[in-house]
């Protein structure tokens, strides 16, 4: 099997838009065919990750997206796994290139979450969560993730300034980020005097609500020599995903088994170790996620895990995300 290439990217702003979900694909679509020819002449498959279709009331994004781009008659698929949707359906592009299924496929994520306002993405992202044992109960993200948090805390020798300054860190990637929602830095006692949301999370240890969307060409090294340089194009070596207990009552609150299995999966797929790695987009949506994962995909020496890799010796740091 050939390692697929990913060929060109695209991307929205992110932040409160007036665009459609839609629109939003458009706008990265149109950056990640800039100096190609257009998508119907390239792209054989699509896959469109999208969390949630209360936001604008709208299923069928797979050929909705494919009308958009102008494609006729492709497989056109939507993919959800909540925050993991985007990323899982660049993973589907990769496995359709690396067994030969196609010879380019499209993968794009897209959001319409401020459409509901506030009470409309607090529902759709509960939704996320065991309807029997939790979104019942009266959970939210915020308060699923502030659980975890208050564990975390309790279990090991860290504290709310650790979390802070993972706000920081994060907060300072996206002051040089012009598509970032937020662009300016903050300090670790900025984060700590913020309110509580969920103790104990504060206001900077939460993701906001935003519109965005991102596009990514996938495709075999044949097809990839006929659209552009080999000097812009990125090889795609290993990917891996797994599922883990939906209810966080079942699941080991302060270690993520599903993103470790699915880490390991990628690394020996790739055949490198996490040491290997100099740069890394790890899930924040909330400060704590970024903790837990980067843990689970040996970038951190992991509190509460027995059965992993062992961490380097000389990790790097969890990569940049935009705030």
């Amino acid at each position: 099997m050939t390692d697929p290439v990913i060929v060109s990217v695209g991307s929205s702003p992110v932040g409160r838009s007036e665009l459609t979900g839609r629109d939003l694909f458009s706008v990265a679509l149109g950056e990640a065919f800039e100096d190609l020819p257009a998508p119907a002449e390239v792209v054989e498959a699509l896959y469109v990750g999208n969390q949630s279709e209360t936001y604008e009331h709208q299923i069928m994004q797979g050929t909705l997206m494919a009308e958009w781009a102008g494609l006729r008659n492709v497989p056109a698929e939507r993919v959800e796994g909540c925050a993991a949707a985007g990323a899982l359906a660049l993973k589907h592009a990769v496995e359709d290139v690396r067994r030969g299924t196609h010879d380019a496929v499209l993968a794009c994520g897209v959001e319409k979450m401020t459409a509901g306002g506030t009470g409309g993405a607090t529902d759709a992202l509960s939704a996320a969560f065991d309807r029997a044992l939790e979104q019942r109960s009266g959970v939210t993200a915020p308060s699923q993730y502030a659980l975890l948090a208050q564990r975390y805390l309790h279990e090991y020798e860290a504290t709310e300034e650790d979390l802070a300054r993972i706000a920081v860190k994060n907060h300072a990637n996206a002051a040089s980020n012009p598509r970032a929602q937020f662009q300016s830095a903050v300090d670790v006692d900025t984060v700590l005097g913020s309110d509580y949301v969920a103790p104990p999370l504060k206001l900077f240890d939460c993701a906001p609500v935003g519109d965005a969307a991102a596009t990514v060409l996938v495709a075999t090294p044949d097809v990839a020599d006929d659209l552009r340089s080999s000097d812009d194009r990125v090889r795609v070596t290993g990917a891996g995903s797994a599922a883990n207990n939906l209810s966080v009552a079942e699941r080991n609150m302060t270690f993520p088994e599903g993103a470790n299995v699915a880490a390991e999966r990628a690394y020996d797929q790739a055949g490198i170790d996490p040491v290997d790695v100099d740069v890394a987009e790890v899930h924040d949506a909330f400060t704590i996620c970024e903790a837990l994962l980067a843990e689970a995909a040996g970038f951190a020496p992991a509190a509460a895990a027995s059965s992993r890799r062992s961490p380097p010796r000389s990790a790097p740091p969890a990569g940049p995300t935009s705030g």
